[in-house]
């Protein structure tokens, strides 16, 4: 960042009120957050797998036990792991197993996205009390003295400052928020969609 705008930033930092402290606290939450979390889903997608899970799902169809289980055996793709889960317990306790699976990978996906949901309403709070606590200074700075346009000037300055910061923190949280969550209901559906076709190759699997 050039020096002229890194003190312009800086200045209009301090213009702000106390208030930009907390503020500035939670857009460094949410950065941290959206890089963990977008870093992970990237990992993810690399992990994906469709060859071994459409593999595992024809073997099972067909009887193949072993060909099944040994199609996920080593795969990190999350639907293998939850239909290795299902392979594994295919005679037993299923939709237990599919389902505790399930939601240890559903878990590990929804991670921080509570931390996000609460930034973007945590955010414009914290920006309206700049806001009052600015209008606040400017009121009580009516008549004290000859520099009392300068003190109100500077606490409506105050106000509008954290409330644009406030705004533009739950703003720029919004955007990976739903992306992230889109992410999780997509993960969700695929997970699921493999339980179901998993249960149904197991149950041809053993009339065949």
């Amino acid at each position: 960042m050039p020096p002229l705008l890194a003190n312009a930033a800086v200045d209009l930092f301090l213009k702000g009120g106390p208030i930009m402290y907390p503020l500035l606290l939670a857009g460094l939450v949410g950065i941290a957050v959206v890089a963990e979390r977008l870093l992970w889903w990237v990992r993810v997608a690399g992990c994906r797998d469709p060859r071994a899970v459409a593999a595992s799902l024809a073997a099972a169809e067909a009887g193949d036990w072993a060909a099944a289980e040994q199609a996920v055996a080593k795969s990190a793709d999350p639907v293998a792991r939850v239909l290795r889960a299902g392979l594994a317990h295919r005679t037993g306790a299923f939709e237990g197993a599919v389902q505790v699976a399930s939601a240890a990978e559903l878990r590990e996906a929804a991670r921080y996205i509570g931390v996000l949901d609460t930034l973007v309403t945590l955010a414009p709070l914290l920006g309206l009390l700049g806001t009052v606590t600015g209008i606040m200074g400017s009121f009580n700075s009516i008549g004290s003295d000859e520099l009392a346009v300068a003190k109100v000037t500077g606490g409506i300055g105050e106000a509008l400052i954290a409330t644009a910061a406030g705004l533009g923190i739950a703003i720029a949280t919004l955007l990976p928020l739903n992306v992230l969550s889109a992410r999780l209901t997509g993960l969700q559906a695929d997970l699921e969609a493999a339980a179901t076709a998993l249960q149904v190759a197991i149950q041809k699997g053993r009339a065949s």
